[in-house]
């Protein structure tokens, strides 16, 4: 029986939570169109006859000194130290650059139990022959594997890799779960993935949601749930709110549908649009929201 903890690192974009999400057969991260969109260490649990991985989702690795995405560095940096595997998941639709060069300069020490994803091989003709050749001159010891989160191809072949450097252990968590979330965490992130979808560039990063109660009705067989979307300035809760309140009775009306597809009882959303200035400056709040 084989156990293992795998942290998924690569640059903003890669397809990690895509990958994730095929690998534990549900939606465990959200995922949108925009870099950045993961800004948590996100558990996924796969289970099966050879044993369980636990795979860490976490932030694109990002050159910036904005204190905003040095939390999400260390996000990432954290979750390589405490995980059993490295899974570095590479984008061979997009030319290499100076990022992907500090991602492999990240995972240089951990080159030993490192296992590469070459992902969104069904946008290339070549398979990322370029991708395979610069991964193997980086890690030669080390699987890679060429995957397409989107379509399945390359999924086995991935899990056999990733089983065959795992250490032998008990699992960590009961075979049916495929994610330890908490409900106030998942339903947040449902409506922050809303949010990115119903707006334009300058609101998802200016964005995070707050659950202010969680109340279980009809004898556990409903969840009602109100929070907030919190964004920077005036301009962007009108831009949230839409014209006559239209986008955010949207956004709140697909978010509950989301969970209601996820949990095992009725989902209730009731959130509200409000400013919290420079919010992304506030280390007290960064350390709540990023972990």
């Amino acid at each position: 029986m084989k156990s293992a903890t795998v942290s998924l690192v690569g640059r903003p974009s890669s397809g990690k939570s895509s990958l994730v999400n095929a690998l534990c057969g549900g939606k465990v991260s959200i995922v949108t169109a925009v870099p950045q969109t993961t800004r948590n260490r996100v558990r996924g649990i796969m289970t099966e006859e050879r044993g369980q991985l636990v795979f860490l989702d976490t932030p694109g690795f990002h050159l910036t000194e904005k204190k905003f995405n040095l939390r999400l560095q260390g996000v990432v940096k954290d979750s390589l130290g405490d995980s059993d595997l490295a899974l570095y998941v590479v984008d061979v639709s997009r030319p290499e650059g100076e990022e992907e060069r500090a991602v492999r300069a990240l995972l240089a020490p951990h080159a030993a139990r490192l296992v590469t994803a070459l992902n969104k091989i069904d946008l290339v003709s070549d398979r990322g022959a370029a991708a395979l050749a610069a991964a193997r001159s980086a890690f030669p010891g080390a699987a890679a594997v060429a995957v397409s989160a989107l379509t399945g191809e390359g999924r086995e072949a991935l899990l056999a890799a990733l089983f065959a450097a795992a250490p032998e252990g008990e699992p960590m968590y009961p075979p049916e779960y495929y994610t330890d979330q908490e409900p106030g965490f998942r339903i947040a992130e449902l409506v922050r993935e809303q949010v990115i979808l119903h707006t334009a560039e300058e609101i998802p990063h200016a964005v995070y949601v707050e659950i202010a109660d969680l109340e279980m009705h009809d004898e556990g067989r409903e969840l009602w749930a109100r929070g907030f979307i919190c964004v920077e300035r005036e301009s962007q809760k009108g831009i949230v709110i839409g014209r006559g309140g239209e986008k955010i009775r949207d956004i709140v009306k697909k978010a509950q549908a989301a969970a209601n597809e996820l949990f095992p009882y009725r989902v209730a959303l009731d959130f509200r649009v409000r400013v919290r200035q420079r919010w992304r400056r506030d280390d007290n709040l960064l350390r709540k929201l990023i972990n």
